[in-house]
């Protein structure tokens, strides 16, 4: 069996000559959680709609299961679940009577396994509610429920979080890591929430103005370049000045919670060793790579995730 669960082979989608999505190749393995970043209008949600087969590509392919979808579309997808955006329901049923409708188009559900999915989501004492009576953040809770239903061994979720409280954010990022670790679900990731994607994901790529940036492990990416370490001495003044005596640390600032100053990791041991070395009494030395540091880096600051 393939340890390739999705694979996009040079995707590309044209609008009127301009390209949304540019000659995009990417990996996604079994078992994975897989972040997909990228600013406003950098192609996400029109790779996701091709991967979906909802839009059609200009030019290349998407392969599921090692199937192409331009020749086994059908069944490629009977292993998908995905929640796209605001899910749609049918407002005046109930969400146990939606599930069993939409997640019955494939073949009966049976009314146990719609309650446990309602009670995964924190929906169970809503069940028999109709959904116009819902908030956004229920909706997607159901919408989640929904791709879930029929034990999809991938789940592509755009924004799953969008519009729930912290608590339910919470819930979400635990479910995804319970279907990943104890089910082996693969998930494909979208979102916009940077911390969100750097407690969970496994592996990511960022894409900016269609193209890919990046591809990989998010720790291994995360050491590479520069990082911003947070200093706290007794003296931060004159251990200012000492970074940038003769031009050794021009990053460096001085801020409210201590001095900032950014380099390559494998540099700070010697920075602590000149700090201490020149008599300063270190309280803190603490790296902090953060996935929105590392993102802006790579497309310089333009638009949100």
């Amino acid at each position: 069996m393939s340890d390739i669960v999705l694979r996009t082979l040079e995707l590309t989608k044209h609008y009127k000559n301009r390209p949304a999505v540019d000659r995009l190749s990417i990996e996604v393995r079994r078992g994975d959680i897989f972040g997909f970043l990228g600013p406003n209008g950098a192609g996400k949600s029109t790779t996701i709609r091709m991967i979906l087969h909802l839009i059609f590509p200009t030019n290349g392919d998407v392969e599921l299961f090692g199937m192409s979808l331009r020749t086994n579309r059908h069944r490629a997808l009977e292993k998908v679940g995905a929640i796209v955006e605001k899910p749609a329901f049918y407002s005046h049923l109930s969400a146990r009577r939606n599930l069993e409708i939409l997640g019955g188009l494939q073949g009966p559900v049976s009314r146990l396994r719609i309650m446990e999915y309602l009670e995964r989501v924190g929906l169970a004492d809503r069940a028999d509610d109709k959904v116009k009576t819902y908030s956004h953040g229920m909706n997607q809770r159901l919408g989640l429920a929904l791709a879930l239903l029929k034990g999809p061994e991938l789940v592509v979720l755009d924004e799953p979080t969008t519009g729930l409280d912290p608590q339910g954010m919470k819930e979400v990022r635990e479910l995804i890591q319970e279907l990943s670790r104890e089910r082996g679900v693969t998930v494909f990731l979208s979102s916009h929430l940077l911390y969100e994607v750097e407690m969970i994901a496994t592996r990511m790529a960022v894409i900016h103005e269609g193209r890919l940036r990046i591809e990989g492990s998010v720790q291994e990416l995360l050491k590479q370049g520069q990082t911003a370490v947070l200093i706290k001495t007794d003296r931060p003044a004159e251990a200012l000045q000492f970074l940038k005596k003769d031009g050794a640390y021009p990053s460096a600032e001085i801020h409210s919670d201590g001095i900032s100053v950014r380099l390559d990791q494998r540099q700070i041991p010697e920075l602590n060793r000149q700090l201490v070395g020149a008599g300063f009494d270190l309280q803190a030395l603490v790296p902090r790579r953060t996935l929105e540091a590392y993102f802006l880096d790579l497309v310089g600051g333009g638009g949100e995730a």
